[in-house]
């Protein structure tokens, strides 16, 4: 069973992989790895976001670590983004995140970051997975007196606000703005109230606060209903919705609209290239991204790249092809210039402070921007069969989904979620009739395939 999905290891807790045996060999295995490649002890940065599970896996990871003569820097509840800062401005060898992003309270997942913010490689992923099925791993343990230390920070939060502060003009101010701001109930609950209060915003809050059973509960990113709602009560200027781990970001406009990630990326890069910013015009998406969108950036004089679901495989594009601005349409932005992953409260900030430089409501900036009608559909893979076992399965059907392809405008797409035991099924056409009948059609073969 491959244990690394496209956001690192992810599962039920106290279910494989997410039992704290597994958890404290993964540690062992990345300071062994460290070892390896460095000079010095590993020094190696852990964070979590609000799951109650988060304690046991912290108290696992930091025992395989430093039983293998690691030392642990430990910061708590804080976004993923902000390990990847972190891991670079502390000169740390690694960096470690326990979350699993937008799913709910049962589930948790490690990911891991290198010293330069971005996540590890395939490479090393594999090799963790190889001792990670060697019984006798590890054959040797160092002594007593080179066993590594745990350390807690108190200034992490901090320094990260700081940071994300550090991504606008100096003196910027958002006076004048109202915000509602949703983190449902994870890791970003202080951080981004805390960051736009600073920055001179009037700030509404809800579903802040965890008790390490409501991440993610009929809340944020993925349930903006609330913040929807609020918004219009409120009156307020905009809406932020964050994700468990914070590394993605959902806005709502001031008419209760919602921005998804596709939206979001197409602000950024139509201000980005205004301000001659926007590398080589380009900007890197996935094979989700609606192509009214790429419709609207090639009219802005943007080219839009596909990459398959995953903002590693935006990133590894990115980086590939010398731009800087990419992204999902599930919210996760990346802009190389201040960050190395998706990071929700850089995204918040950039977008709000594009409303206030041009003056405009965030429904003016996105009125040019039209989408195609996009259904999708999750089918569940069953227990008795692999996610690998269930692809090969549904190989059957490429005849029939090139067949249904040519008979519409838009785009059919079939594929294995990279978090989850789920295949994902997604028609774009701009007949909504039609998109639905199609949709009935694929998820009735899909199941017949599957069960």
């Amino acid at each position: 069973m491959k244990l690394f999905g496209t956001d690192g290891i992810r599962g039920t807790i106290n279910q494989y992989p997410m039992i704290p045996e597994l958890c404290m060999k993964v540690g062992m295995s990345l300071c062994f790895i460290l070892k390896q490649r460095i000079s010095h002890k590993p020094k190696i940065l852990i964070g979590k976001d609000t799951r109650i599970s988060g304690y046991m896996i912290e108290s696992a990871l930091t025992a395989g670590i430093t039983s293998m003569g690691g030392d642990v820097y430990l910061v708590g509840p804080i976004p993923t983004p902000a390990i990847a800062f972190l891991v670079k401005s502390m000169r740390q060898d690694a960096g470690m995140v326990i979350s699993a992003s937008h799913n709910p309270f049962p589930d948790n997942g490690i990911k891991i970051f290198s010293n330069d913010g971005f996540k590890v490689s395939e490479d090393i992923e594999n090799t963790i997975e190889k001792f990670l099925n060697e019984p006798d791993f590890p054959q040797s343990r160092p002594q007593a007196k080179a066993l590594g230390k745990a350390f807690r920070i108190e200034d992490a939060v901090g320094r990260y606000i700081e940071f994300v502060k550090s991504t606008l003009p100096k003196n910027f101010t958002f006076e004048g703005l109202k915000v509602v701001i949703d983190p449902a109930n994870g890791a970003a609950y202080k951080i981004t109230p805390t960051l736009f209060r600073e920055l001179g915003a009037e700030v509404i809050t809800i579903n802040d606060k965890p008790d390490g059973l409501n991440i993610n509960r009929e809340c944020g990113a993925l349930y903006p209903q609330e913040l929807i709602k609020k918004v219009i009560e409120t009156q307020a200027n905009l809406g932020i919705a964050h994700d468990g781990d914070a590394d993605r970001t959902i806005l709502i406009d001031e008419k209760g609209n919602i921005i998804d990630g596709d939206i979001i990326l197409s602000i950024w890069a139509t201000e980005l290239k205004k301000q001659k910013k926007l590398k080589k015009n380009t900007v890197v998406a996935t094979v989700m991204t609606n192509s009214g969108v790429e419709n609207y950036l090639k009219t802005q004089g943007i080219k839009l790249i596909r990459t398959q679901v995953g903002d590693r495989y935006v990133v590894e594009e990115m980086l590939k092809g010398g731009y800087n601005l990419g992204g999902e349409q599930s919210g996760h932005i990346v802009c190389l210039d201040y960050s190395c992953t998706g990071d929700g409260a850089i995204t918040a900030v950039q977008v709000a402070y594009i409303m206030m430089k041009n003056g405009k409501f965030l429904s003016e900036l996105t009125k040019e921007i039209s989408r195609y009608p996009q259904l999708l559909k999750n089918i569940r893979i069953p227990e008795r069969i692999s996610k690998e076992e269930a692809i090969k399965k549904l190989e059957d059907l490429n005849f029939k989904i090139s067949k249904l392809q040519q008979e519409i405008k838009g785009r059919i797409l079939i594929r294995p979620s990279g978090t989850e035991p789920k295949i994902r099924i997604m028609v774009e056409e701009e007949d909504p009739g039609r998109a639905n009948k199609i949709l009935e059609e694929l998820e009735e073969l899909v199941k017949q395939k599957l069960y």
